[in-house]
């Protein structure tokens, strides 16, 4: 591992809006829309013959700033390519004190997420930038790089995300499908399934973020929710979406539902108060007819957190009981 150790921010990435880097039109709006992380594309968004005015058009639009809140993240290409070094300079270099991470895609072993640090690393010296804040998102594309993916997890200290590349994946293990995300005709169960949870699991056992891939059929609302949901039901954190009208649905379903995130609070209240002297210091105690103790504090952490992260309020109110 070579970047500067440390804890990592937790970012909101409920959404994860795709923006090609050569269309300076679609930059400019990305920065208006309420998705939580947009990520400028220079890989498979861009022709060949774009590339290199696709860098410049990111790096402008990067130091023109108006980003707000959002989580600001260029794909590179991938390191089989011919332009993946001169993407990571052009783009740290230009526009490094602007960037929250690269997202390094057909990630296929742990040496290439060490490569890409080393090289940022670099970088951050040469230009006199803070070793190590910049992030490194990983996209696991195929198979070899789902086998190797607790590896590659363990690569870096500058990791924040897992990314699910389900195209490319398909591909490379001739699923029977053309349709990204849909499951395979003639298969009774998820064929997605392990794929995700392995994926998952090594998110967590790191303390990453787990996302899921795109969706394709931009204009199928109940269709993107459906496979969303799947996702967001094992504990993922958001998915990519590839237009604007799939910013609202992912927002909502990486959420915690409203009566979820007010619950989880009291629960956090709840403990707070019968663990403490004042409420008895026991280790176990009752929320109306409900039973608490530390695993349901752990369980409540997480459901709270992801509402604050989602800027829920609350509804409810503890009161202790007398």
């Amino acid at each position: 591992m070579t970047g500067t150790p440390g804890p990592r921010p937790v970012r909101p990435r409920r959404s994860c809006l795709a923006v090609p880097g050569s269309n300076p039109r679609f930059l400019a709006k990305a920065r208006s829309l309420p998705a939580d992380e947009v990520f400028l594309d220079l890989e498979d968004a861009v022709a060949p013959l774009a590339k290199e005015e696709a860098r410049e058009n990111v790096v402008r639009c990067l130091n023109e700033g108006g980003w707000g809140g959002r989580t600001r993240v260029v794909r590179v290409n991938d390191w089989t390519t011919q332009w993946t070094y001169r993407d990571v300079v052009t783009v740290v270099e230009g526009a490094g004190q602007h960037l929250d991470c690269l997202l390094l895609p057909k990630v296929r072993d742990a040496g290439q997420v060490v490569a890409l640090d080393l090289l940022l690393t670099q970088i951050e010296k040469a230009m006199g930038l803070e070793v190590g804040r910049i992030g490194i998102e990983a996209q696991i594309e195929d198979a070899r790089g789902l086998v190797g993916i607790d590896a590659i997890a363990a690569a870096s200290p500058r990791l924040e995300a897992l990314v699910f590349g389900p195209a490319d994946f398909m591909a490379s293990i001739a699923m029977k499908t053309l349709v990204v995300g849909e499951q395979p005709p003639g298969y009774g169960a998820d064929a997605y399934h392990y794929i995700l949870m392995k994926i998952l699991m090594a998110a967590r056992a790191h303390g990453l973020q787990a996302i899921d891939g795109p969706y394709l059929r931009i204009h199928d609302e109940d269709g993107f929710r459906a496979v969303a949901g799947r996702s967001a039901a094992l504990g993922f954190d958001g998915k990519w979406v590839l237009h604007p009208a799939q910013i609202a649905a992912a927002n909502e379903v990486y959420a915690p539902a409203q009566e979820d995130y007010d619950h989880a609070e009291l629960i956090l209240d709840a403990y707070a108060h019968h663990t403490s002297a004042a409420g008895g210091a026991r280790g176990a105690a009752m929320l109306g007819t409900e039973m608490i103790d530390e695993a349901s504090r752990k369980m409540a952490l997480v459901i709270a957190g992801k509402g604050r992260a989602a800027g829920l309020a609350r509804t409810t109110s503890f009161t202790a009981p007398e």
